[in-house]
């Protein structure tokens, strides 16, 4: 067997191997001489059918099956000795006119080959880091909302302004009979808004289903029929009203403020604003994160000056997935992954020039934090560690698990490193303003 590989440029190349009738010729022998055994055939004793009949029935599959073997093991061997970078796998040229009769057999396959570039962290940038924080009506916004949270609902007689409305929505001729519960601020209409203001417990008023709430899923949901029903849906609906509440704030002392955070750490309006505000600011620190990561990204891309063997690639999709993708839909598909492939290459350098891997107890600690977050929205602030392991454990067992846990760990190695060498330009916002500037 004879193995040699052609450069076609920088980023392809065609492997040619040579088999050779030695190559395969024993082990075809030695498999017909094992089917010659067992074989069944009419008219011979077990064991005595003649080997030219065996030869003839089963030669070529067993000839054709050892040289797909001999192939994909020597260009497996060959690529790996040969430390050659590839992207996808090899790509057999088509030979329509193959003699699997002949003695010696030749086999050509494709190559994209990954492009050399360089990535130097200390010399690219500024990239903006945005510290977000929270705005003053987010924070008085934030501070309602635990008031709701802790308040009370009060029943009322009469539908206002503000109150929460239960009732059973109907209409005979769309089999709608479905109780629903809402504020009157949800309607959108201000005709609808009108018949329902006012209204009392048992009082039974008509309202149009269009624009009846503020989008199809609202009224699906509230109507108890699909959200392709709701659409474009013109009907009277008659509500029966069942409760009116009116949602009343619970009051700003230190009973809530207990309530609401650690006891006796906030003890005023003032320090609980600036409690939420703190608070806020360890909540948008993950996007902020994100955000930096993902500009990151943009930047090592467009600075990293590569090519990729684009005509390869496309002809690699088309091999992909159960369904063959036919030549257009490799070229949308090469379109949307080629920022994705680049990034993969940029970052499996960045990592191997900074010793960045990930061990299996980063991955271990990513599942510990999961369990514990999970654990403290239940009220269970220490979680046993023995009865951790045991989950963990189970996670383990899951590849796909794994392989989400390892990519977070990966993330914040480099996300950490990217901060540490990269030049930064930070810069302070509200979260209005991060929304403004990231979704303008």
């Amino acid at each position: 067997m004879n193995i040699t590989r052609e450069d076609k440029d920088q980023l392809n190349s065609v492997v040619k191997i040579n088999i050779e009738k030695n190559d395969y010729s024993p082990k075809v022998e030695k498999i017909l001489k094992d089917y010659r055994k067992t074989a069944n055939i009419p008219g011979f004793r077990k064991g005595m059918v003649p080997m030219g009949m065996i030869k003839k029935q089963y030669g070529q599959a067993v000839r054709v099956d050892e040289v797909n073997k001999i192939l994909e093991d020597s260009l497996t061997k060959y690529l790996t000795e040969e430390n050659l970078d590839i992207l996808g796998n090899p790509l057999p040229k088509v030979q329509d006119n193959l003699d699997w009769e002949a003695d010696d057999l030749v086999f050509e396959f494709e190559l994209g080959l990954a492009p050399k570039f360089e990535v130097t962290l200390d010399a690219a940038g500024p990239v903006t880091y945005y510290n977000i924080s929270a705005d003053d009506e987010m924070i008085d916004n934030q501070l309602k909302t635990i008031q709701r949270q802790y308040g009370k609902l009060v029943t009322q007689e009469e539908v206002k302004e503000g109150f929460t409305v239960v009732g059973t929505f109907h209409n005979e001729e769309e089999g709608i009979e479905n109780e629903a519960t809402f504020k009157v601020d949800d309607i959108d209409g201000k005709t609808n808004k009108k018949e329902l203001l006012g209204a009392k417990v048992g009082d039974q008023v008509t309202l149009k289903s269009n624009k009846l709430f503020k989008d199809d899923e609202t009224l699906a949901r509230h109507l108890g029929v699909q959200e392709e029903k709701a659409e474009g849906l013109k009907v009277e609906l008659s509500f029966t009203i069942k409760e009116i509440n009116e949602q009343v704030l619970a009051e700003l002392n230190q009973e809530l403020f207990d309530k609401a955070f650690e006891k006796g750490e906030v003890t005023s309006e003032k320090e609980a604003k600036a409690k939420i505000a703190e608070q806020s600011k360890d909540t948008f620190k993950q996007q902020g994160d994100q955000q930096f990561f993902n500009d990151v990204t943009e930047h090592l891309i467009e600075k990293a000056d590569m090519e990729l063997p684009a005509e390869f690639l496309k002809k690699w999709l088309q091999t992909q997935g159960e369904k063959p993708m036919t030549p257009e839909e490799a070229i949308a598909e090469y379109g949307k992954s080629e920022k994705g492939i680049k990034y993969q290459l940029i970052e499996a350098k960045i990592a191997k020039e900074n010793d960045i891997k990930v061990e299996v107890e980063d991955v271990k600690e990513v599942a510990k934090e999961k369990i514990r977050m999970q654990m403290r929205q239940f009220g269970q602030m220490d979680f046993p560690e023995d009865q951790m392991d045991g989950i963990i454990q189970n996670l383990m067992s899951n590849q796909e698990q794994v392989r989400q846990f390892s990519e977070e760990v990966m993330v914040k190695k480099l996300l950490q490193l990217y901060k540490e060498k990269m030049k930064v330009e930070e810069k302070d916002v509200t979260y209005k303003e991060f929304v403004d500037t990231i979704y303008k």
